[in-house]
């Protein structure tokens, strides 16, 4: 997940220093929408799902792993 975070954040720096042109294009002719603005909240959307995957699995897969281990520990 932190790969993937990297990933997206990398990619999105390197748009902004190489494709600024992109970022800053207009999404119809009349919009005043630049591609920028959906890309930036497409990232933070990205950030909330990951976490949010991260979570589910901290909290189901994780603390059972957790809980094995120190019954393990306790005998």
């Amino acid at each position: 997940l932190s790969a993937i975070m990297l990933g997206l954040y990398s990619g999105f720096i390197l748009l902004i220093a190489y494709g600024p042109h992109i970022l800053g294009a207009k999404m119809s002719p009349g919009s005043t929408i630049t591609w920028g603005i959906p890309i930036g909240v497409g990232l933070i959307l990205s950030a909330f799902v990951l976490t949010g995957i991260y979570v589910r699995r901290a909290n189901g897969e994780f603390d059972d792993l957790n809980n094995a281990i120190l019954k393990e520990a306790q005998q």
